[in-house]
């Protein structure tokens, strides 16, 4: 490609456009389980297994500070708690009450719906290959810029 700074600016424009309308989506599905799509990536993360803040924020690309924002809301509203952390003495683990629990298991047949939706929309192949080049992506971004 000749115009490489045109590529990186139309990946960002792109990727921010992106970013938005997967945000929405999240919103739209979060909403009537009575969750944020911030709550749900959050208790999402810690669905199977209770995590730290940091361990999230390092799984999700987020900043430490906006996942113990959302974590305390999260155990305020008793849809997660804190838990000491065997392997950390500062660090507790969070973990989801079953009322956070619910709320994620509330929202996956519409997710599910969702995927099922995506995938017609570019057929199974091509949503293979768009998959395989956003990871692409990211892990060249990673090599550019590492955080």
């Amino acid at each position: 490609m000749s115009d490489e700074p045109a590529v990186l600016s139309d990946v960002a424009l792109t990727t921010f456009r992106l970013s938005s309308q997967v945000l929405a989506l999240a919103e739209d599905l979060a909403r009537p389980a009575g969750l944020t799509a911030a709550w749900w990536q959050v208790l999402g993360a810690v669905h199977e297994t209770p995590d730290t803040v940091s361990g999230v924020a390092r799984a999700m690309g987020l900043t430490r500070q906006s996942v113990q924002r959302i974590a305390d809301l999260l155990v305020g509203r008793g849809l997660a708690r804190w838990e000491d952390n065997p392997a950390h003495r500062r660090a507790k683990l969070l973990v989801p009450e079953r009322a956070g629990v619910d709320a994620v298991r509330r929202i996956a047949p519409q997710h599910a719906a969702a995927a099922r939706a995506l995938v017609a929309e570019l057929g199974p192949d091509r949503a293979a290959e768009v998959l395989a080049a956003l990871h692409d992506l990211s892990a060249a971004l990673a090599v550019v810029h590492p955080d």
